[in-house]
């Protein structure tokens, strides 16, 4: 018998509404821009590069997709100067993929424009429910470390 089939019924339920929560958390962060030059998978594939490069088999993984997608999105983005592909100095048959200066500048101009849609819609809530938020966050994080172990 498997965790899932044995998990109670409580914690498959949580489980479900979780990810219905987070699916439904998915439309409204790629609504906040839709103004925006970036595709929010654009703007994903930025952001991973935000710390350090990443190889192409990275970003597709963190994308969901297929290496030749995530290659065709990198592609884009570096006609529009906003990464650029260097070799790895570890493996003679893969690239590199870092953000340049102009991506970091888009980046923050998306998150600047995405953080005041989100500001106004958080206005909108009681200070209980902000607070109940706040105290939220790190247990989400703490769910999405488990990605990165």
């Amino acid at each position: 018998m498997s965790n899932v089939q044995s998990a109670p019924v409580a914690l498959q339920t949580l489980a479900q509404d979780f990810r219905e929560a987070l699916r439904h958390s998915v439309y409204l962060v790629r609504r906040l821009d839709a103004e925006g030059e970036l595709s929010a998978a654009q703007l994903s594939t930025l952001k991973m590069l935000l710390g350090d490069s990443v190889r192409v088999g990275e970003i597709a993984r963190n994308l969901g997709v297929r290496v030749p997608s995530a290659t065709e999105q990198i592609i884009k983005l570096e006609k529009a100067g906003l990464v650029r592909r260097d070799p790895d100095p570890d493996d003679s048959r893969a690239v590199r993929v870092v953000l340049t200066a102009e991506g970091r500048a888009a980046v923050d101009s998306a998150n600047e424009r995405r953080n005041a849609v989100m500001a106004g819609i958080l206005e909108t809530l009681t200070d209980d429910d902000r607070r109940a938020l706040a105290a939220a966050l790190p247990v989400i994080e703490k769910i999405n470390g488990t990605l990165h172990n």
